[in-house]
């Protein structure tokens, strides 16, 4: 079983190829660069370098949100667009399951997040057992101070790990405090390698057409519109 994996739903770009059951190789960068112009070649060079051709993939996987509209639109589109030209299956996997992999052999509970600006986060709540990682709540938007007082209220120890680390770490310490476990520098970033293995091993449940990004609110500009619109017609 062949297949690519693509995730551009944050500032990291991250190609894996699984090549016959496998993880044959994988490609990351975490940097503000244009993912559109970058994510093709990547995809081409990881390619060349296992040796597989697209006509020999069997399924692409993607990070279908939440995270960037434009990042998530980006790697939706692209992995859609193989999949309808190779007539192979694609299967989505949320940017935060990916994430809360990072979190698969520690105790306690796992709230991996991107920032989504105005103080609020995407998130959900993970749990492993026996290194196999289960969502037990829902992904969401959320207010993070919000979020971290209910957890602060479960009373359990938290796993946190997010590509956006910086901008909320002293807001979980303040709140948490010793109940807080920060990941590592290398368990910010989601991996494209546990993205390929988590894609591979789902069940395909949409056709091409019909799947679709999850971006857990709508973007802005939508917004804005629907409100003009809707104050035109009163």
């Amino acid at each position: 079983m062949n297949g690519l994996a693509i995730d551009t739903s944050t500032y990291v770009m991250g190609v894996a190829v699984m090549k016959d059951g496998e993880l044959a190789g994988e490609f990351m960068t975490n940097m503000k660069k244009n993912h559109s112009l970058r994510l093709m070649p990547a995809i081409r060079k990881l390619l060349e370098e296992v040796d597989l051709t697209p006509e020999q993939l069997n399924r692409i996987v993607v990070a279908e949100g939440p995270g960037s509209y434009t990042g998530v639109r980006i790697g939706v589109t692209t992995a859609k667009t193989l999949a309808w030209s190779l007539n192979i299956p694609v299967v989505g996997v949320s940017s935060l399951e990916i994430i809360a992999q990072h979190g698969r052999y520690t105790e306690g509970v796992i709230s991996p997040f991107i920032d989504a600006r105005r103080g609020q986060v995407y998130t959900g709540l993970y749990q492993s057992k026996n290194g196999i990682v289960k969502r037990v709540r829902d992904d969401q938007i959320i207010q993070h101070e919000d979020w971290l007082q209910s957890l602060r209220e479960e009373g359990e120890n938290v796993f946190f790990a997010s590509p956006d680390m910086d901008k909320h770490v002293e807001g979980i310490k303040r709140i948490l405090g010793e109940a807080a476990m920060i990941g590592g520098v290398t368990e910010m970033a989601p991996r494209p390698g546990e993205l390929i293995k988590l894609g591979m091993e789902k069940e395909v449940d949409v056709s091409t057409h019909e799947f679709s990004p999850n971006y857990i609110r709508m973007a802005e500009a939508e917004t804005k519109w629907l409100a003009a619109k809707k104050e035109g017609q009163s």
